[in-house]
């Protein structure tokens, strides 16, 4: 499985965070952010679909240890050098549907993960794949284990506009990057009843939560890791 905007993230990868500049979005940053770090803290973390470390960033420091993930390298060269990070954070090149295969995660968190992390990834999945994802996901980490996902709500005039809907359900917007070239983005907006559904399917104690211009959810595992 593929989110098919691989390709597109490798060439953004030096403009990835501008996306986390928009004035209207700041104090929803900030509230998201500070749910990220306390949701986090003293976990042994696998983030998935990591990207530039833009989030990494904001709970590295709490966390217990981090394996942070993505599909690209290029955009794993931006985040190691983000900043100075602590020894307990590792970056590693790892497909988000494939995390069976990822060698070496015990060790390198220094110990089984008790938390799976991915922002801004569901949004790019196609409908039909989510459950696949999910459960994947879930299989990282041990029964009774936190995963936490955050993404965007769709809000007119923030947000690139649904530019098409296919006939599965998944809308797509159309994207520029400042080199110029053009890309079609698929971009879905769930419901909160159906991000329920979905997380029930692989764990309980769910919760969600909607803020202006994003949304969150946590769910605890009930699926056992290898």
């Amino acid at each position: 499985m593929t989110t098919g905007t691989e390709a597109y993230y490798a060439r953004r990868a030096r403009e990835y965070d501008t996306v986390y500049d928009k004035p209207e979005r700041q104090a929803d940053l900030a509230r998201l952010r500070t749910t990220v770090q306390q949701a986090l803290a003293a976990r042994r973390v696998c983030e998935v679909a990591a990207g530039t470390g833009y989030w990494t960033a904001a709970y590295a420091d709490g966390a217990a240890s981090v394996v942070a993930t993505d599909v690209n390298a290029e955009v794993l060269d931006v985040a190691r050098t983000r900043r100075r990070w602590p020894p307990t954070v590792r970056f590693e090149v790892a497909d988000a549907f494939a995390l069976d295969g990822l060698d070496g995660v015990e060790a390198s968190v220094a110990g089984a993960p008790d938390a799976a992390f991915a922002a801004f990834l569901w949004s790019h999945i196609d409908l039909n794949e989510i459950d696949g994802f999910l459960a994947g996901l879930a299989r990282v980490v041990p029964a009774g284990s936190l995963v936490l996902l955050v993404d965007n709500l769709y809000v007119e005039g923030s947000n690139h506009p649904i530019t098409r809907t296919d006939d599965a359900g998944n809308t797509y917007q159309q994207r520029t990057l400042t080199d110029g070239s053009p890309w079609e983005v698929r971009k879905n907006f769930p419901t909160e009843r159906e991000m329920h559904v979905r997380l029930e399917r692989i764990g309980d104690h769910v919760e969600t939560s909607w803020h202006g211009y994003f949304w969150w959810a946590t769910v605890r595992t009930i699926g056992s890791g290898d």
